[in-house]
């Protein structure tokens, strides 16, 4: 109940007008989300990388339905990679496919995504493909079979709470091992779609951790679930691998001594350091997915 309310309030305007227009709210945000500018999201990084840990450039956004904003989007996304190469931070950059237009012109995100991932070769980075709603899976999966044959270090979420995820899983590796970062899932989306169970998203993550490490391509574990991150672990030895043989990504602002000790232990951290003015929906999902989210929430405006 409490994690779909959250997301309910997700969707709707008249609570993202109270919490966006809020003076109290504005302030915690910066907790969770870099800044408005890809600037602030170089420094939040820089920080990072003086801890050993690396970056996730994410330009907040989503649902791009005309050509307009793909192109605004693009230059953007573009803008962000050549200031990764101007700062000289360690980080990758990770893309919506809706906000290229993924929703009405298929091909022509596919050809965009392509142009991004040149970029961020020329560069020394890589490219992430995010994954978004349920009705958008199919359709993003392709994106990445037809970009990763020319970019093999592009990597794509998948969302363990989707039922279809094992068998997508194994329909990327028939090709090639899968790059994959595994996250949990933060969208609402009906029982017959998603599992709802915490229980349930757990018991198929840690399948999918073990499937990984044992047919996928350097790991990505997106969690701050100790227990998780433990099981990973546990897996990775289970196959020879190294703290190095896969990454650990966590969430800006959450967790950040968890952060700091994994990297200090020697494990591959990376930070999804989210930016731009399109906070509001991401910032619904992330207290939706962790009750202690909220607390620190509340805390901080009453503290304000």
């Amino acid at each position: 109940m409490f994690r779909e309310s959250w997301l309910w309030a997700s969707e709707k305007d008249r609570v993202q007008r109270f919490v966006t227009e809020g003076k109290l709210t504005r302030g915690v945000v910066q907790r969770f989300v870099a800044g408005d500018k890809v600037a602030d999201a170089i420094e939040a990084i820089k920080q990072l990388n003086a801890k050993n840990i690396g970056g996730i450039l994410d330009l907040l956004g989503e649902g791009v339905t005309e050509p307009t904003g793909v192109k605004q989007a693009y230059e953007d996304y573009l803008g962000s990679i050549r200031r990764i190469e101007e700062s000289g931070v360690d980080t990758t950059v990770t893309v919506k496919p809706t906000q290229l237009g993924l929703a009405f012109d298929p091909q022509g995100c596919t050809d965009l995504v392509r142009s991004l991932a040149t970029e961020a070769r020329d560069v020394g980075s890589s490219l992430e493909i995010d994954i978004e709603q349920s009705e958008f899976v199919s359709a993003t999966i392709g994106v990445f079979k037809a970009v990763r044959r020319d970019f093999p270090d592009v990597r794509m979420a998948i969302q363990a709470y989707l039922r279809r995820t094992p068998v997508d899983l194994e329909e990327l590796a028939a090709e090639a091992p899968p790059k994959v970062r595994l996250v949990k899932g933060a969208y609402r989306e009906p029982p017959e779609v998603a599992f709802q169970k915490k229980s349930e998203i757990d018991a198929q993550y840690r399948y999918l951790i073990d499937w990984l490490f044992e047919k996928g391509d350097d790991p990505a574990i997106a969690s701050h679930d100790s227990a998780l991150i433990e099981h990973a672990k546990k897996a990775a030895g289970r196959v020879g691998g190294s703290q190095n043989s896969f990454e650990i990504q966590m969430l800006y602002g959450i967790r950040r001594e968890l952060q700091e000790q994994l990297a200090r232990d020697g494990y591959r951290v990376s930070i999804y350091v989210p930016f731009g003015s399109a906070w509001y929906p991401y910032l619904m999902r992330r207290i939706a997915e962790r009750p202690s989210n909220l607390m620190f929430f509340m805390r901080a405006v009453v503290r304000d």
